[in-house]
């Protein structure tokens, strides 16, 4: 089925659709707790409680990948948890965590090359919400940098293809997500989308804009299956990094 080629994976439990749940909440969290050492995970993160709290774990699949996954119970993007009032960030709490992309490479690397990703409902395997961060595609980079002064700070279909996908996308300013929660932008300024969020998919990727000035494209497709379109945000990443060879 071609979307097993597509999905992004804890391959070794794959058909457990709920491996990264048992992980988090069966072994990093409890030697977090009793032992102070996250492993598996190589981050739990605790300090404002399980309910918001997140664990970091390395992805068997690539040399660069990440996953961020809540402490609590989240099965999806779909999930009503990640639009209540209180809501923590998640993908703000994934960026911060981008440093374990760069360890894994041996250098800092220019925000723009770093990305993270959640799949639609159709495009994962698991049911526990996780993000995925990692560094973005050379061509996907190549293009959102052609692209970038044409973005702007509402939705908007962009006028070519990212990766051979149609995606919709939106600028957020400053070095940091701080409050901008990805989740709720896409619920509350893209038609539809609040009623459909299974099907959605979203990307956030590092961006210098005008003057050099830090900030974030945010990229968001909807599920299309009659087009073999998923919705794998993740299709966007390079999971082997090779962008952190690029000196220029």
């Amino acid at each position: 089925m071609v979307i097993g080629l597509l999905l992004p994976a804890v391959t070794a439990r794959a058909f457990d659709p709920d491996a990264l749940w048992n992980i988090v909440h069966g072994e990093c969290v409890p030697n977090q707790l009793a032992h102070g050492d996250p492993k598996p995970c190589v981050e739990v993160d605790l300090k404002n409680g399980a309910e918001r709290g997140y664990a970091v774990l390395k992805d068997i699949r690539g040399a660069t990948q990440y996953l961020l996954i809540p402490t609590r119970r989240i099965v999806g993007i779909e999930s009503p948890a990640l639009l209540a009032p209180d809501a923590e960030n998640y993908f703000a709490d994934a960026w911060n965590a981008r440093g374990f992309v760069e360890k894994a490479v041996g250098h800092a690397l220019p925000i723009d090359t770093l990305s993270l990703a959640v799949n639609s409902v159709h495009a994962r395997t698991q049911n526990q919400l996780h993000i995925h961060i990692d560094c973005i595609r050379p061509d996907v980079r190549a293009t959102l940098i052609k692209l970038r002064a044409s973005i702007g700070a509402s939705w908007a279909p962009l006028p070519e293809p990212v990766g051979g996908y149609g995606y919709w996308a939106m600028r957020v300013m400053g070095p940091a997500l701080g409050d901008a929660n990805p989740f709720k932008l896409l619920a509350d300024g893209v038609p539809g989308a609040r009623a459909d969020m299974k099907l959605r998919t979203l990307v956030v990727a590092g961006m210098r804009f005008e003057g050099d000035a830090p900030g974030f494209v945010i990229l968001q497709d909807r599920a299309d299956l009659l087009h073999f379109d998923f919705a794998a945000g993740a299709r966007l990443q390079d999971h082997d990094c090779a962008l952190a060879q690029d000196k220029s």
